[in-house]
Parts: structure tokens; C-alpha cells; sequence
């Protein structure tokens, strides 16, 4: 990419500096200010977060876990193009997970956490225009795990929190294409009415729905931006420029 992207400062007073550099990496990536394909060089990013090489080459190998980057012999670490099979594994899992949620959220959530969730729901409409995209999608995050605690799940959330990125990223780029605001706001509403009139069909069928706008986008986008996918099977594999 031409410009430098921001990365988020480290506050050495904080957390393990590993873990807030793999963060902050997985955050760039993510919202695609390292774009698919992409090489990252452990030295420039050492310098940039103002660490030493040795939590960024520790955050790289968690990245490279995660999926999100490969290491390649002799040429560094490059961030892995998107793939639609892993978006589409992403999604089995998170539907999966997410609709368990929700049904148990439907039979069990307090008044507490339901006025909690309609807090939510309020800063989402709030944000629909004026928000950055990094900002609407933090209150997206927010909302997905109030429902893991409304259903007294949060270690389901922390499950949710490792396949997410793979969806996150198609999800950044193209936001109006992916899934419009007002559409997901919507749908969020949906939920939490189901959640209220204690119904955990209707919060299941919600949620569904909610999770599959990704199916709808997914094939247009690779279309749209083929260099930030890999290939399909059966396509030539695309060759690395020396």
C-alpha cells in the first residue's frame, strides 16, 4: 500500500506488550489498512510500534495461527489474501455458536442485560451516519458479546472472537456493499426483541438471517477486488513476483 497506515501506540505500563502488538496488528489487517497480500517486515513494524523485534515476531506467530498471515522462506510475512472458504467456515461457526446464544439468551436474560442491550441498540442508531467505520464496528462487536452475556455464555464470545476476523475483513472492504448500516441495526433490533418476548425460535431465526448478509456480499466483493482473494479451486495459482 502507498501510505503508512497508523498503528495503535503501545503502553509499555499496560498489558504484555506481545499481546497489544498482536492486537493491534490483527486490528490493521482486519480493517484492512495492511491490505491481502501484503508483506510485512518485522523490523519496520518493531520501529513503528516502538518495541523490540521480538514481540512483533511473537504476535506474527499468533497471526500466522490465526490464519491472517504466512510466513514465506527467504522473502518475510505477508499478509494472507482473503479466502472465501475460510469466510464461509467462519460463518458455519459463528451460526453455530451465535444461535445457541441467543436461544438460551431468549429463556435466561435478566431485565439488566436486556435494558443493556437496548443501550446498545440506541449508540448503534446513533452511529449509523456519523461513526467511522472502525467505531461502528466496535459497537457491533459490543453487541454480539452482550448477547454471549445475556445468555451467561462469555466464553462463547471469547470462541467467536478467534473466527471473526476472517468475516471482519470482507466486512471492511466494501462496508455499504457488505452489509448496509441501517440493515444491520435492523436485524440487531430483531434479535432483541425476540430476546424480550422470551422466544427462542424467533431469536434463532433473527440471528440466521443476520449471519447469512455475508453469503449474499461475499461472492460480489471477490469479483469486485480478485487481487485481494485467493484464487478458487481449480484456479491457476497466481505466482509471486520476484
Amino acid at each position: 500500500m502507498t501510505n503508512r497506515p497508523t498503528l495503535a501506540k503501545i503502553d509499555v505500563s499496560r498489558e504484555p506488550m506481545a499481546r497489544q502488538v498482536t492486537r493491534a496488528l490483527r486490528q490493521a489487517i482486519v480493517s484492512m489498512k495492511f491490505a491481502p497480500g501484503e508483506m510485512l517486515s518485522e523490523q519496520d513494524l518493531a520501529q513503528r510500534f516502538g518495541v523490540s523485534r521480538s514481540p512483533v515476531r511473537e504476535a506474527l506467530i499468533k497471526l500466522s495461527e490465526a490464519g491472517l498471515v504466512r510466513v514465506l522462506p527467504q522473502r518475510g510475512t505477508q499478509v494472507v489474501k482473503i479466502s472465501r472458504a475460510a469466510v464461509e467456515d467462519a460463518r458455519f461457526i459463528r451460526v453455530a455458536v451465535e444461535c445457541a446464544v441467543v436461544r438460551e439468551a431468549a429463556l435466561k436474560a435478566s431485565p439488566v442485560l436486556i435494558a443493556e442491550l437496548n443501550a446498545s441498540l440506541a449508540r448503534q442508531r446513533r452511529a449509523q451516519r456519523a461513526t467511522s467505520s472502525d467505531d461502528f464496528m466496535a459497537l457491533d462487536e459490543e453487541f454480539h458479546r452482550l448477547l454471549a452475556e445475556a445468555a451467561g455464555r462469555p466464553a462463547a464470545w471469547r470462541m467467536i472472537e478467534d473466527v471473526k476476523p476472517q468475516m471482519d475483513r470482507v466486512r471492511y472492504l466494501d462496508v455499504k456493499q457488505a452489509t448496509p448500516r441501517h440493515l444491520i441495526v435492523a436485524q440487531h433490533a430483531e434479535i432483541v426483541d425476540a430476546i424480550k418476548a422470551s422466544d427462542p425460535v424467533a431469536a434463532e431465526t433473527a440471528m440466521q438471517q443476520h449471519l447469512s448478509e455475508i453469503l449474499r456480499s461475499l461472492p460480489e466483493l471477490a469479483a469486485k477486488h480478485p487481487d485481494l482473494f485467493e484464487p478458487e479451486a481449480g484456479a491457476l495459482p497466481e505466482v509471486l513476483s520476484a
